[in-house]
């Protein structure tokens, strides 16, 4: 949720001039409400003091009256109209979380079993649960004892870093000590490739003093601490923190959510000053309220006779096209509902409610549906479109096709952010995948087996490469998840073994 803060430095209307129209409604349910009250009684043919003793109910000049229902309803219309907004439309192409580099103490007094099952494994659990949170958003793992160590570098695939968490404990690390201050280089180098402002998270249970004037956040870089303190344990060095929260840990979610919020603030102040965004309007907001007011118009009045009048002239009056796939359709566009699917991460559903043919395409890739990706992105010629559709390229196994894409992505904009780079790779891909098929060519035909997998090769070097579960005579070729299998090496031992050559570098 937006800070307070800023949420009013963002707030404004799209369109001001519409509140014009505020002066105009309060003068009209002025005069109606004194018209009202000075005409209140004066035919009944009662003498004053009779209608005062047979009135009940106290002044009906100040009761609620249905003018106060239909200026209130058109007070929310028109501040709808104006156009309240304060964050910008979400980009499908960013992550609309800020990147994070968690860097984690692993020291032998976070091995203190003070928190259960252990601080170390506590610190664990509560950055598995700050990924959950984050929704697939770019993170980063950093490691520090007396050397600090790039574990896992910034990726939006949380998998990864799971095994590599698990593996990290007090023996692999080469060097005592709790050089934090080199960790915090290492995650601000992180973040400076990358384009939009960051965040670090600190997961610790003490820090030196020293170290304190060292850890400074700046304009384009968060910064937060989460204590494995035990409740009531205190460090001198946390205590001197100033510039940057210190969130003590709770047994709940509560610590990791208010660390999501904390550490978002540079980001969304970022995304808010970035002038190629559109605004969000939400104007749909205040229709609730007017929605509400129209249910109790059932009273009667001349208020409610010549409001459903003019309600009724403006709906007829103003083309629409009928829909009748359900009540949703009667508040939200069908982009609005896509947005909607899309939040809560049914890629299927949303792709088949949008029309935007940009969310439509991206929300098939999202649902990792390639071949549907690729036919609505190939529509339109944007940098946008056509770098999504790039890399809905490669992932089909369409090589060639996504270097033709990338490099068109380059014509309509050569400063994409991220074209020239993946250009590279894709070329990489089919350059490895044609040597690959020329090498393992035997002039022999071979048999389909189950789980195959066939690349393009449009320069026609070698046959099709097949990888296969079946044995076949001569080198084999592993798949990722053969390969992976037949390591035996725990991802401990191999943290240990790259820290210490790091060390020794160092």
């Amino acid at each position: 949720m937006m800070d307070v803060t800023l949420f009013i430095e963002a707030f404004h209307f799209l369109r001001p001039w519409v509140l014009v129209l505020l002066p105009l409604v309060v003068w009209l349910w002025w005069r109606v409400r004194d018209h009202g009250r000075r005409n209140l009684g004066q035919n009944d043919g009662l003498a004053p003091h009779l209608r005062d003793a047979l009135t009940l109910g106290g002044d009906k000049g100040r009761a609620w009256q249905p003018i106060d229902g239909v200026a209130f309803a058109l007070v929310c219309a028109i501040l709808g109209a104006a156009g309240p907004t304060w964050s910008r439309v979400p980009d499908p192409f960013l992550a609309q979380t800020s990147p994070l580099v968690v860097v984690l103490e692993v020291t032998p007094s976070m091995d203190n079993t003070d928190v259960a099952p252990s601080r170390l494994e506590r610190g664990k659990h509560k950055i598995r649960d700050l990924l959950d949170l984050r929704g697939g958003a770019r993170t980063g793992l950093v490691a520090y004892s007396g050397s600090a160590h790039r574990v896992v570098p910034l990726t939006e695939d949380a998998g990864i870093m799971r095994p590599y968490l698990e593996g990290l404990t007090t023996d692999v690390m080469p060097q005592e000590g709790a050089n934090a201050a080199a960790a915090f280089d290492i995650a601000v180098q992180m973040l400076a490739e990358e384009s939009t402002p960051g965040a670090v998270l600190f997961v610790l249970d003490g820090l030196n003093t020293a170290d304190t004037t060292l850890i400074t956040p700046n304009a384009q870089t968060s910064l937060a601490f989460l204590s494995m303190l035990p409740e009531g344990q205190r460090d001198q060095g946390l205590d001197a923190v100033t510039d940057a929260p210190v969130i003590t840990l709770t047994p709940d979610d509560g610590d990791v959510r208010q660390l999501d919020r904390v550490l978002n603030a540079a980001f969304r102040r970022a995304m808010l000053e970035d002038e190629s965004q559109q605004w969000d309007d939400r104007a749909r907001w205040l229709a609730w309220p007017a929605v509400f007011l129209v249910l109790l118009w059932f009273r009667r009045g001349w208020t409610m006779q010549w409001i459903v009048v003019l309600a009724v002239t403006g709906a007829i009056s103003m083309p629409f096209q009928a829909r009748a796939d359900g009540a949703a359709d009667w508040f939200f566009t069908p982009d609005q509902q896509g947005r909607l699917a899309y939040q809560n991460k049914d890629f299927s559903k949303a792709a088949e409610l949008f029309v935007d043919p940009l969310w439509k395409g991206y929300a098939y890739f999202r649902g990792a549906n390639y071949p549907e990706a690729i036919e609505v992105l190939e529509r339109l010629d944007t940098p946008e479109a056509t770098f999504i559709r790039a890399i809905a390229h490669l992932r089909n196994r369409q090589y060639r096709d996504g270097v033709r894409a990338f490099e068109r992505v380059l014509e309509l904009d050569p400063d994409y952010p991220g074209a020239a780079e993946n250009l590279e790779v894709a070329k990489r891909i089919v350059t490895f995948v044609e040597e690959t098929q020329a090498q393992s060519d035997t002039g022999e035909e071979r048999g389909i087996g189950a789980d195959e997998v066939v690349f393009d090769n449009e320069s026609g070097r070698g046959t099709e490469t097949e990888i296969t579960e079946e044995q076949v005579d001569g080198p084999q070729i592993l798949s990722t998840e053969q390969w992976m299998n037949s390591v035996n090496t725990q991802t401990g031992d191999f943290l240990r073994q790259r820290f210490l050559l790091e060390a020794n570098t160092q």
